[in-house]
This record gives C-alpha cells, structure tokens and sequence, in this order.
C-alpha cells in the first residue's frame, strides 16, 4: 500500500483592507492598524462650508478602485452623524471591491421599544438609515457592531446590508484572568436584561442577579438571586449612561458582604460628566469605591475623558476589529 501522501495545512490569505476613519476615532484606527499588516490606513479629509455642512474629500480614492474598503465610525452625537453618513455612503461608489462599516457603538440601541403610541424607536430609524448605504461591487455592505442593546435589533436592518454583532466579553474575560484573585470572581447582572444578554458568554463564573423593585414611591436595587458574600464581584452590562444603576447594584453588592466591586461595560456614555462620581478620588471611603471600572474604547471621546483616572480601565478593542474586518 503507498503511503497516504502528506497533506500541507493551507492558511487563509488575509484580504488587505484599506481602513478609513471619522476625526474621533484617529487613535482607535491606528491601533487596529498596528495589529496586522494587512490593514492599511486611509483618510478623509473633514471640512465645511461657510455655512456648517460638511465639505469633504475622499484621498486616493483612485487608488482603492478594486480594494477591499473599510470605515470606522463614531456616531457619538447627532451633530457628527450626517458627514459620516455621506463618506460611508460615498465610499462603495468608488469601484471597490467590498465594504466594511464598523460602528462599535449603535448609539440609538436602547430606544429599540414602542410603550405608548407616538413613541418613536430610534434604533429602528438608524438602522434603516444604514440599510440604504449602496452596495459595493463585491455586494451588500457589512455592518459590525459591539454589545447591541438588544440582539432583535438584527431584524431592523433590511436586507442590503449585513448585520455582523460582535462583544467585548472576550476581553473582559482576558482582564479577569490576570487578577490577582481570578478564582474569586462572581458576575453579577443589574437587571434580567443583561442577564440575558451575556450570561452565556459567562457560564464559568459564580452568579448575581440584582432587579429594581417598588418601595412605595421609590424603585430601589435588591439582589435576586446569587450570593456575594466574600467575593470580587463584577457587575456587566452593556453600557452606562449616569451610572445610577452601576451604583446602586456597587451598594447593594457590599452590604450583603461583597469582598470588593467592580464593574464592565462595552460601552461608556457618561453625559454630563457623570463618570466623575465612579473616580476613586470622589468616593466616600473604601466601601463606596468600585475596585475596576472597565470600559472599552468604543466612544473615543469618553476615553480620552476618563482613561487616566482610577478605577477606570480601557480594554481596547482594535484587536477584535482587525479580526472581524477578516470576516
């Protein structure tokens, strides 16, 4: 019998991407950049007219004719979402051969629900504004986002484009780890909402589910379910705007005997400046103080707010984006 010929493992050739950006996300670009080599940095050139509207330039978008294109967006306010809007719609005109949007952050994710008529759902807006970007040569556009509010909102997007939902989760994970204290780790959930969002991204660890119930006229946090006694207990959600919530669960989670309390959230709003009532040096004393805040950089702008202040932590997330530009 011959022998069976041997067989060469063959490895996926990686697409070379060319990454566009918004000005917000210049840092968090470079980053995904300077993970791999075959992700090359392009640029915009952001100007206005006298009168406010956006006045842009694409550069090299010669060069790009037949390339794979990608575009990393910041939808932080909606004063910045308009000239955005018109580079991503633009880009697949130019004869590319794919396109790739990433908007770590879907900022109108929470107000994907109808409570009373003339409610309007944002999310679903949004989403259909991105359902109308053209399609490239190589078909419809993808459309990569982090922790969305909720994973129904898939079906807001029509069908010419391409949902792709990815998490943060991966880097928390990575993050506990490294503690000290990793085998002490309980996670904790603020709401059944969030349970449901990740608690099978969590099945490894110890669980807390905290709920908001009516006492008289107030909703105060009580746990659920779960035991904090003389653990590390993190709290993850999707995101924080004020952090009345966070804080509230932070309280709860201590006096029932917590070791410590810290805190994930893919994503970091804070308006107002409300991020600055978690800074260790706002605190009270040691049991009002989260021991880890983590937030990623899918608003740049928070960051670089917050990056340098305790208990603040920011697990970035360009490693995740090279990869899923790989998809």
């Amino acid at each position: 019998m011959e022998a069976a010929a041997a067989v060469t493992p063959r490895h996926k050739v990686k697409k070379q991407i060319n990454l566009f950006y918004c000005a917000e996300c210049e840092e968090l670009a470079a980053k995904v950049a300077a993970t791999s080599d075959a992700i090359q940095l392009q640029s915009i050139t952001w100007r206005t007219f006298p009168d406010g509207f956006p006045n842009l330039f694409i550069n090299n978008a010669h060069d790009i004719r037949g390339q794979h294109v990608a575009f990393l967006a910041s939808f932080s306010s909606p004063g910045v979402i308009f000239e955005q809007i018109s580079a991503i719609f633009a880009l697949p005109k130019c004869f590319i051969a794919s396109f790739t949007l990433v908007l770590p952050f879907f900022p109108t994710g929470s107000f994907e629900r109808v409570e009373e008529e003339g409610d309007v759902a944002t999310a679903f807006t949004l989403a259909r504004v991105l359902s109308m970007i053209p399609k490239s040569r190589g078909g419809p556009t993808s459309v990569v986002i982090y922790d969305i509010h909720a994973l129904q909102e898939r079906f807001y997007f029509g069908d010419d484009v391409l949902p792709c939902f990815e998490t943060g989760i991966p880097l928390l994970l990575k993050r506990l780890s490294q503690l000290p204290d990793a085998d002490n780790i309980t996670i904790a959930f603020p709401d059944d909402g969030a349970w449901k969002r990740f608690h099978k991204s969590l099945v490894n660890f110890p669980m807390v589910v905290c709920a908001k119930v009516r006492e008289g006229d107030k909703r105060i946090v009580r746990i659920k379910e779960g035991n904090p006694e003389g653990r590390h207990v993190v709290i993850v959600d999707d995101l924080v705007q004020s952090g009345g919530t966070l804080r509230e669960c932070q309280k709860v989670l201590a006096a029932h005997g917590a070791a410590k309390v810290s805190a994930y959230v893919t994503h970091a709003v804070f308006p107002n400046q409300s991020h600055e009532r978690f800074m260790t040096a706002n605190s009270a004393g040691p049991g009002d103080q989260f021991a880890y805040f983590w937030i990623t950089d899918s608003r740049p702008q928070t960051v670089k707010a917050i990056s340098q202040h305790p208990p603040f932590e920011v697990l970035s997330l360009a490693s995740s984006i090279a990869d899923a530009l790989q998809i």
